[in-house]
């Protein structure tokens, strides 16, 4: 499995299509994150966390609070 840092994984599932309420699986998170890092990029994901942080602030903190928890879950050696 390629080895990305913490911040990447977490902004990759963060702007992936893998929503919370969907009660992903470990094996359904890593695949998305390498899926969405594999599609835009590291650059591409950060971007994209970006804007949506300047859009959607109120909704942007708390999918990047889910998304680095499940990220170091899913992640975890």
């Amino acid at each position: 499995m390629i080895a990305f840092d913490q911040h990447v994984r977490s902004e990759a599932l963060f702007v992936s299509n893998l929503q919370r309420s969907q009660q992903p699986t470990p094996e359904s998170i890593r695949k998305a994150v390498l899926d969405t890092v594999g599609r835009l990029g590291e650059t591409g994901c950060a971007e994209l966390v970006a804007q949506e942080f300047g859009e959607h602030p109120d909704c942007a903190l708390g999918r990047m609070q889910w998304a680095r928890t499940a990220v170091q879950s899913a992640f975890a050696a």
